[in-house]
């Protein structure tokens, strides 16, 4: 078939969805999307993302691919993401419209992700980040998250902090090049950069760092956490809504010379 890929980054605000993906049950925004290029393209493309958030988590800079026969490519790609957003919901919109090379895979060309988490500490939430940020009212010792977060960091058997998956993981070791915490006033911003995670891997990192924020563990504690490989051993998850996939990065082309368009 002679056909177009095309490759689109996408923010969204999750609370009203049931994570990215079609579900069986809820709306993801997956179906958003797919129902709006159905509009355009009587092929009614799927959408192929770079990943699968979860219930309630966001997204600035998720990336997915679509592919149509060229015959329906009616829409010039200046236009692509102004047509596409004017039939999406508003806390859904398509950043980013470019061609795609014929090999692209959003989800396989992947090289790393990047998820920042948002959090409130004061004992007073802010209105302006409500459904945006985890409000902890409890002070917390930012000298000792940010010295823990450096225990992530490489090459580590990630078990202690992800939960149980649907489906059985043929592995759960993944590198995090990154993992630091910023404060500014009275926020703070995980910031965790990988290969990969596994699932709610973010959150349970992140709410064992608050915990270690509390004084609950200490920083070296997470290194015994790692080690045993028991979700039980490691702290809590952080609620959904502070989460967002903020980047994908996207290794060099498979073939010598091939670029996007």
């Amino acid at each position: 078939m002679n056909s177009l890929k095309f490759k689109l980054v996408i923010a969204y605000d999750g609370t009203a969805y049931q994570g990215w993906q079609v579900q069986k049950i809820g709306t993801g925004v997956q179906e958003k999307v797919e129902a709006v290029l159905a509009r355009y393209f009587p092929s009614a493309p799927r959408l192929h993302s770079s990943s699968r958030t979860d219930t309630g988590v966001h997204a600035l800079g998720l990336v997915a691919h679509y592919e149509i026969p060229k015959a329906e490519n009616k829409i010039p790609l200046a236009r692509l993401a102004i047509a596409l957003n004017a039939f999406l919901p508003e806390d859904i919109r398509v950043l980013h419209a470019t061609r795609a090379r014929k090999d692209f895979h959003a989800r396989f060309d992947a090289g790393g992700k990047q998820y920042r988490y948002l959090v409130w500490n004061h004992h007073a939430m802010n209105p302006l980040l409500q459904g945006r940020a985890w409000h902890v009212a409890r002070p917390l010792d930012f000298a000792a998250m940010k010295k823990a977060a450096q225990y992530f960091v490489g090459k580590h058997d990630f078990k202690s902090f992800a939960a149980n998956h649907p489906y059985e993981m043929a592995s759960t070791v993944r590198t995090l090049k990154r993992c630091d915490v910023k404060r500014s006033g009275m926020q703070y911003t995980f910031v965790i950069e990988g290969d990969g995670f596994l699932y709610k891997m973010c959150r349970g990192i992140v709410g064992t760092l608050v915990q270690v924020g509390f004084g609950k563990f200490s920083p070296g504690d997470i290194h015994v956490m790692l080690a045993k490989t028991d979700r039980r051993a490691a702290g809590m998850s952080a609620p959904a809504h502070g989460l967002v996939l903020w980047k994908v990065f996207y290794k060099q082309p498979r073939r010598k010379g091939a670029k996007e368009e």
